[in-house]
């Protein structure tokens, strides 16, 4: 198997498995390893993209049945065991009022306070589980290309060494062994550019999810407000 094959115009054409298989051991691991980072990086990005655009929906569908309840009370019970990240904000809203009221003395301004940090804490800890996994991405888009590099330096330099030891410098000589170097780039930019693209949109579609949430809590917050103020 060559690395060129011909064509029927009578020219030649690349083969990337003969290019895989002639390139050196060190350009092989190279090669293997940004293989596996492009599939583990399609990986995260199936799996991130529909979870992201799944739980988007839900907490959306979530926000638009809380704002037409008129007994939150009863919302809080039949929303008990929901896992959603706006059902997890709400509900750490609903546990500090009743701890900051369920005493004699109520403290309004320290209660407005209470439930703002424990809400921005409760949409900080998602964000955080939601974003598990991303940095991956930032990683591959990062390094790749300098890992596929450093496969195309090592195969030129081992070209370069075995031009010297057969004392023929042919262009038919030194272009396979160039080619399956520069290779190794190649397949670097083809684990980097979904990477970096994949983490730009991911990352989108968090913030629009963190916005969406501190929307929300806002919201909460003011509900929760309203009857203090009622309690005044």
């Amino acid at each position: 198997m060559e690395a060129f094959l011909p064509t029927a115009s009578g020219g030649a054409t690349l083969n990337p498995i003969a290019l895989f298989v002639h390139a050196d051991l060190v350009v092989k691991l190279v090669m293997l390893g940004l293989l596996a980072a492009s599939v583990w990086t399609w990986m995260v990005i199936f799996s991130h993209g529909t979870r992201l655009s799944g739980l988007s929906k839900k907490n959306d569908e979530f926000e638009r049945t809380f704002w037409k309840t008129d007994d939150v009370d009863r919302f809080h019970k039949e929303h008990s065991d929901n896992d959603l990240p706006s059902a997890k904000v709400f509900r750490a809203g609903v546990a500090e009022w009743r701890l900051s009221t369920g005493g004699r003395k109520l403290d309004r301004d320290g209660t407005r306070q209470r439930l703002n940090a424990v809400m921005a804490s409760s949409i900080a800890a998602e964000m955080d589980k939601l974003s598990d996994r991303l940095n991956v991405l930032a990683t591959i888009g990062s390094v790749a290309p300098f890992v596929g590099l450093f496969g195309t330096v090592w195969g030129i330099m081992r070209s370069f060494t075995d031009i010297a030891a057969s004392q023929n410098t042919s262009l038919a000589v030194v272009a396979p062994g160039i080619s399956e170097a520069l290779f190794a780039t190649a397949i670097g930019l083809f684990a980097a550019i979904p990477a970096v693209i994949a983490y730009n949109r991911l990352t989108h579609q968090l913030n629009k999810i963190e916005a969406k949430l501190t929307r929300f809590a806002d919201g909460v917050h003011t509900t929760f407000s309203r009857e203090l103020d009622g309690d005044a």
